[in-house]
């Protein structure tokens, strides 16, 4: 178990941006940065990221936390994974103290095959460099290949031996589980239950996640014999996922941010030479067909793709096959092919770099131009083909989500194909309202039968919305159930996560910070919403050890309710401009900082009026049911006190109380 103290060095050291800026292109906006949430798809950002509170929240999806949280949902990590991925980002050592055997099992399995992975990356490697086999087989490939020892060891290649249980052998000597090789396909198990290595006599490709974490393995024979597989690679686990993973990500990240950009071409090879050749923001679907997940992992850091494939016949029906969940996704897509049935790692080869480079800034060209062109070509003067062109043209572009794209390139297409606009305009209806009722038909409670419930958390997914919108179905707002008593007493919550710890001098006392002030004042108040009472019980039981505690006690609380909570109240999706507060115009908006000791004074008056309310209306229902006088006369006492209580309170209020 990690120690207490090298948790709070690591809380201490995270900081949001940074973390969060490791996955998420993000942009100033005020005081707050912005970026496309990476746990939802969103065309426009509603992710922000508080650097002066350390917190994350997307005001799509709610999905919100600090730095730790955000490595766990995002990498998918435990606590302690998380804590030991921010402990390496910060190069804090990791101090642990003794756990029992079952908690070492629960907590241990994933960390387990990173583990294993990493040392099987480090034998591959040690096996290349450090090995008369590996030097002369597998090095003299890659030097074969053009490739430098600073590009082999920047990605970690390495050569596997063509022992059958080399790796097998070191992996149980190093103490190694024979399940985590088995689950991580670096051993295949025979029917007598021995244990081989999958990938020996290959050169080997590590595969990396996103913070660079070993995941998995291609391995390439170097053997002519066309019986055997060219590549193999490792099979899915608990930490691999290959639909969800791009080679090269962990090193074109910030390449694709900072050139707003992302090249996207097929194998390990391409990637290798095309970093090699000075261009870094590039990454490979590894000969695997396109998945949304892996569009998705681009969408985090740019909008703009750039599709890189051999300029064979294959080439071409690929690129145009791939390319439609590109622009479903509402990424700007564009096409380069290379010339003579070239790829991009065997036109550096014959070319070189400079003019790699000079070719990728020439020859770009629009995928929807591209495949009109391209079609258009294939079709001839043939006018039933000329038909099907111009379908699947249209059906292109209405997958294109951004209406401005849409029409400028109906606009721009119907020059193309020599056909009117309205023609166009009318197919691409047509195609987007049968895929809504497609839709329709597959969502949960179709949308035809007038069944319109949205999710529980209130967002709708985009292509929901665009069905409901197509069909003409509007979704109702949910309805809020929450009571005025409720919203003052989260009201509460929000003042004391933001401001509880700001001293205030209230009239008659000393320098006091708010929180004990509010939870003094609000002593005989009983909190109904069961996760702010929650709260400000845990602000009543530091104030008698005279603590306030700190909002991020609350935003990483083991209860996710109250970290949720703790989430939404610290969070700010507005704020004010800095132009509204500028000595030049002279134009001066208070800030709720600038007016706290009336905001709390409001809150505790807003509290009592609120419960002196509820008393009334009990006091109304008995006086309604009272048969005897006595006890009628002291109900109706009681209930003018009240009165006058609510009319006292009403008045510090500016309120007008109706007798």
């Amino acid at each position: 178990m990690i120690k207490k103290e090298t948790i709070e060095m690591v809380l201490d050291a995270a900081r949001i941006e940074e973390v969060v800026g490791e996955f998420v292109d993000l942009k100033k906006r005020g005081t707050s940065l912005i970026g496309n949430c990476p746990f939802h798809n969103e065309k426009t950002p509603s992710f922000h990221v508080s650097v002066s509170k350390g917190i994350y929240k997307c005001f799509g999806c709610s999905a919100g936390g600090d730095s730790l949280k955000f490595v766990m949902e995002h990498e998918k990590y435990s606590y302690p994974e998380a804590i030991r991925y921010l402990a390496n980002k910060y190069g804090i050592p990791v101090e642990e103290e003794q756990i029992s055997q079952e908690q070492q099992l629960v907590q241990g399995k994933r960390e387990s095959l990173y583990v294993l992975n990493k040392w099987a990356g480090r034998y591959f490697a040690e096996q290349l460099m450090g090995t008369d086999q590996g030097r002369s087989i597998g090095l003299s490939y890659f030097y074969e290949r053009g490739y430098r020892e600073e590009t082999i060891r920047k990605f970690e290649l390495g050569y596997s031996p063509e022992n059958w249980t080399a790796l097998v052998d070191s992996a149980k000597k190093e103490g190694h589980s024979t399940d985590f090789l088995l689950e991580t396909g670096l051993a295949i198990e025979r029917e007598d239950g021995s244990l081989y290595d999958r990938f020996r006599g290959r050169v080997i490709f590590p595969i990396h996640n996103l913070t660079g974490r070993v995941i998995g393995f291609g391995a390439r024979t170097l053997k002519t014999d066309k019986k055997v597989p060219k590549y193999v690679n490792s099979p899915e686990s608990d930490i691999y996922h290959k639909s969800n993973v791009l080679y090269g990500i962990h090193l074109a990240k910030r390449a694709i941010v900072d050139r707003d950009s992302c090249y996207l071409v097929e194998g390990y090879a391409d990637v290798i030479s095309c970093h090699q050749a000075g261009v870094e923001n590039v990454v490979a679907s590894s000969g695997t067909s396109l998945t949304t997940g892996q569009i998705k992992l681009i969408s985090r850091f740019t909008r703009n793709v750039v599709i890189l494939y051999d300029g064979d016949e294959a080439g071409i029906k690929a690129s145009i096959r791939g390319t439609d969940m590109l622009l479903e996704e509402g990424m700007n897509v564009k096409v380069l092919l290379f010339p003579d049935g070239n790829d991009p790692d065997s036109y550096i080869q014959q070319h070189g770099s400079s003019s790699f480079r000079a070719y990728l800034d020439k020859n770009e060209e629009d995928f929807v131009f591209y495949k009109t062109r391209v079609l258009l070509g294939e079709a001839g003067p043939d006018p039933i083909k000329r038909s099907e062109v111009i379908r699947e043209v249209v059906k292109s572009i209405s997958l294109i989500p951004d209406e401005i794209k849409v029409s400028v390139y109906i606009q721009q297409c119907s020059g193309l194909l020599q056909i009117e606009e309205r023609v166009l305009l009318t197919e691409l209806n047509k195609m987007r309202l049968e895929r809504a009722k497609a839709f329709s038909k597959t969502a949960p409670g179709p949308l035809s039968e007038g069944n319109s419930q949205i999710p529980d958390d209130g967002f709708i997914p985009s292509e929901m919305l665009a069905a409901m919108e197509s069909e003409g179905v509007i979704p109702p707002k949910p309805e809020n159930p929450e009571s005025s008593e409720i919203l003052m007493e989260r009201e509460l919550v929000r003042v004391l996560l933001n401001y509880g710890r700001e001293p205030v001098s209230w009239e008659g006392e000393a320098e006091l910070p708010v929180a004990p002030y509010l939870l003094a004042s609000l002593e005989d108040i009983t909190i109904s919403d069961h996760v702010s009472r929650k709260i400000v019980e845990e602000f009543r039981a530091h104030s008698e050890r005279f603590e306030v505690p700190e909002a991020r006690y609350f935003i990483s609380h083991q209860d996710p309710l109250v970290a949720k909570m703790a989430i939404d109240c610290l969070a700010n999706r507005y704020e004010i401009s800095p132009n509204w507060n500028d000595d030049k115009r002279k134009i001066f908006v208070p800030q709720e900082r600038d007016q706290l000791k009336e905001l709390v004074i409001q809150l505790i008056y807003r509290m009592k009026k609120n419960k002196v309310e509820v008393e009334m209306d009990r006091f109304r229902e008995e006086i309604k049911t009272e048969q005897d006088s006595t006890n009628l006369q002291i109900l109706l006492d009681k209930y003018q006190k009240l009165k006058e209580a609510e009319k006292l309170l009403g008045g510090l209020l500016g309120n007008t109380v109706v007798k």
